[in-house]
This record gives structure tokens, C-alpha cells and sequence, in this order.
């Protein structure tokens, strides 16, 4: 708890430059992902983080000096290279995207682990701490790693807000972007980038290994909490923002533990949270709605049911005995145990005696169904031309999701027929 207290009141330094940089790192790579993530490109920035560690070794081996701005301009130059080689080997050759990206990804990797063993046996006393790019070292960030990387994240920040529309337009539809006159080309050569700028920053913190998600994953999980970009881009920033001070708080309490994959931990935690309880296409959301729509169609069903039985014997509020009404139709006895139940608790129908007897309330939900039912087999046989052996079943799925607004409609387009294909009587509620 004590270092709880320590680490939330930011009097130590080096934790003030953690928190900021991780929290800069994971938004500024959130922001960038969110338009890789909607053009389907998560595998390109897989590709350009590994890309960018001979870029990094380059930039080392040429100036001597570990100074973030030079190591930024090396990492920048090779991941803009892998990002034209990919295109290069995808349009001229007649291999797909994702086998370019994983000839590129390899080797440029492979570069530039040969590059790195290279310094380390090099003698140079300033190449310590080189090999962290290979899994970030975001627990040793400084004030001038602050500075560099603060100033990149304004950068792309103005460029986003100001390309926003465009870039919004080129991810979802090019094609309609060309056809207006937009310079798409450009546009493209731009949202790159600002991706492997933003790549080669977020390095700093997770590495080579683990970019990709850093880039993709604050989009994949606010994706489930809305359809639209701009609600979108902010969960994911807010996303990457989260995770790097979490990510640094369990490195600061726990110091055998690297911040970066906790980072990248935090981010699939809120990811996988997001898939779960988002509200409305979470998977938790999901499964309420299934279960909803499935108590739906076997209330229906059982009212279905009550309604047949009084059509056939001509007297609707006669009590039924449960043999009886299972016997009528195909449902298991727990099913129609579960669906009488549902139906009490509606008041469509009571108990007496043993037996079931429906109410009033009741048989007008009965009669809505079976005209909605009934309704739909006359539209497909009159408009689709369908013998009427053949519309039931499609009918008995169909019905259960008929809105009031189509419901009106099939009525005007049918002309409010009276009796459906198999000369049933179609039941009109007032």
C-alpha cells in the first residue's frame, strides 16, 4: 500500500517520466491504429515495428549516440522503406499482401538482429540498453525521451484533426474518395506516415515484439462500444492512456516486472472486457438478446398452440389439460412446462384444475401472431409465387421478427386479405 501512495502522488521523478511517456505512447499508437485497424492493415504495422529495429542499429552505428530523436529518424527511414517494399512485392509480383508482409517483417528482423549483435560485440561502451528495443524500456524514460516524444504526438494529433475527414473517407470508402477528386494517393502516403511515426515512438515502450498490439488492440476493444469514429478514436486513446499508467504502476510496485507487456496485458484485459460486457454487441449483451428472442418465439409458439386447438374445435376459452396441448404439438415437456410458465407470469393465460385456459389478453396476442404468420405465407404466395406447400416454414421463422411498421405494410400491399393461401381465416384485431 505504501508504494501504492509513493507511485499516486508522482514525487519521484523517474516515475513522473514513466507515466507521462507510456501514457503518450499508448494514446499517440492508439489514435494511429484505430485507421489501421478500420482498413484492415493490422499485420502492416506488425511488419514496420520489425522493421524498424536495423533502422534503429543504423541510426546507432552512424552517429554514436542513443539520443531518442536520432534512434526515431533511423527507426522512421527503415519502416517507410518495409512499408514501400511491401506495396513494391504486392502490385508487381503475384504474391497476396500477407505473404509481403511476412517476407518483409522476417527480414528486416533478421537485418536487424545481425546489426545489433554486431554493436554489442563492437566494444562501444554506449551501446547498453540497445537491446531493449527488442522489448521496449519504457521503465527507463527520461525527461528528454518526454520531450521527443510529446512533440511527435502533438505532430500527429494536428494532422489527424486536420485530415480527419479525409482520412475517415479513405479508410471506409477509396474508392468513393477518388471518384469526388480526393488526392487519395497522397492521403494514403500521409495516414502511413503518421503510422510508422507513431510505430517508431511506441517502440520505446513495448519493443519490436509486442508494437502491434500497442497499435491495434485500443481499437479493436473500443470498436464494440460504438459505430462511430470519432466516439472510437476516443475509447481508443482513452484505452492506450489507460493501460500505460496501469502498465507502469504494475512495474512500479511489482519491479521484477517488465512494463511493457504489462502495457500490452492491460490493453487485452480491456479489450477482452469489452468483447464481454460491452453494452449492446458485447458477447454478454449478445447472449441476453439470444435468450430474449428465444423465450419470445416459445411464448409465441404456445400461444400459437391455444389459438389452434380453439380454431379447430370452435371454442377458444375451453380449458386444456397439458397432455392435450403437448400432444398437439412438436415441443419437449420441458419446453412447454417453461412456456406456460412464461405465459402465466403475462397473464395470457391462468391456471385451473390442473388444466391451462387462455385469457383474453392472451388470445389477442394469439391472433396478432397467427395474422402475422398468415400474412407472411400470403406474401409469398401471391408476390413470390410460392405453392402454398411451401410457405409454412419460412412463415414459422419469419413471424417472430415481423415489426408493427411491416406488419401495416404487408396489409396495405396484400390489400387486407381474409383468409390465407391455405384458406385459413386471417384473424384482424381491433
Amino acid at each position: 500500500m505504501n508504494k501504492t501512495f509513493q507511485f499516486l502522488s508522482f514525487s519521484d521523478p523517474n516515475v513522473q517520466f514513466v507515466v507521462i511517456g507510456t501514457m503518450i505512447l499508448g494514446a499517440t499508437a492508439a489514435l494511429v491504429g484505430s485507421f489501421s485497424f478500420l482498413r484492415k492493415r493490422a499485420l502492416v504495422g506488425d511488419a514496420i515495428a520489425h522493421s524498424i529495429l536495423p533502422g534503429v542499429c543504423l541510426s546507432f552505428m552512424v552517429t554514436g549516440s542513443k539520443n531518442p530523436l536520432y534512434l526515431i529518424i533511423g527507426a522512421f527511414i527503415t519502416g517507410w522503406l518495409s512499408l514501400i517494399l511491401i506495396d513494391a512485392i504486392t502490385r508487381t509480383t503475384k504474391l497476396k499482401s500477407d505473404t509481403s508482409i511476412g517476407i518483409i517483417l522476417s527480414v528486416f528482423f533478421g537485418i536487424g538482429i545481425l546489426l545489433l549483435t554486431s554493436i554489442q560485440h563492437s566494444g562501444n561502451a554506449s551501446q547498453a540498453g540497445l537491446d531493449k528495443f527488442l522489448f521496449g524500456k519504457a521503465a527507463s524514460l527520461t525527461r528528454d525521451d518526454i520531450y521527443v516524444f510529446g512533440s511527435i504526438a502533438i505532430v500527429l494529433v494536428i494532422l489527424v484533426l486536420v485530415f480527419y475527414k479525409e482520412f475517415k473517407l479513405i479508410s471506409f470508402n477509396p474508392e468513393y474518395a477518388k471518384v469526388i477528386g480526393l488526392p487519395v494517393k497522397f492521403l494514403e502516403f500521409l495516414l502511413a506516415t503518421i503510422t510508422v511515426l507513431a510505430v517508431a515512438v511506441g517502440i520505446q515502450a513495448v519493443g519490436v515484439v509486442l508494437m502491434a498490439a500497442l497499435l491495434i488492440t485500443p481499437a479493436s476493444g473500443a470498436r464494440f462500444w460504438t459505430n462511430r469514429l470519432g466516439t472510437m478514436i476516443l475509447i481508443s486513446t482513452l484505452f492506450g492512456a489507460i493501460s500505460g499508467f496501469l502498465g507502469s504502476y504494475i512495474s512500479y510496485i511489482a519491479p521484477a516486472m517488465p512494463t511493457g507487456p504489462w502495457i500490452v496485458m492491460c490493453l487485452s484485459l480491456l479489450t477482452v472486457g469489452s468483447i464481454w460486457f460491452a453494452p449492446k454487441t458485447g458477447m454478454l449483451s449478445k447472449f441476453r438478446v439470444q435468450r430474449e428472442n428465444q423465450r419470445k418465439i416459445l411464448i409465441e409458439n404456445v400461444l400459437k398452440l391455444f389459438y389452434h386447438l380453439g380454431e379447430r374445435q370452435g371454442q377458444f376459452n375451453s380449458e386444456r389439460s397439458f397432455e392435450e396441448l403437448h400432444d398437439s404439438r412438436d415441443l419437449k415437456v420441458n419446453e412447454l412446462e417453461k412456456g406456460l410458465k412464461l405465459l402465466e407470469k403475462q397473464n395470457w393465460i391462468r391456471e385451473k384444475e390442473s388444466n391451462w385456459v387462455i385469457t383474453n389478453s392472451g388470445l389477442t396476442e394469439a391472433k396478432r401472431v397467427i395474422k402475422l404468420h398468415r400474412l407472411w405465407e400470403m406474401y409469398l404466395n401471391q408476390r413470390l409465387k410460392l405453392q402454398p406447400d411451401h410457405v409454412h416454414n419460412d412463415a414459422e421463422a419469419i413471424e417472430h421478427i415481423i415489426t408493427p411498421e411491416l406488419e401495416k405494410q404487408l396489409e396495405k400491399e396484400l390489400d387486407y386479405p381474409e383468409k390465407d393461401p391455405h384458406e385459413s381465416i386471417i384473424p384482424y384485431t381491433e
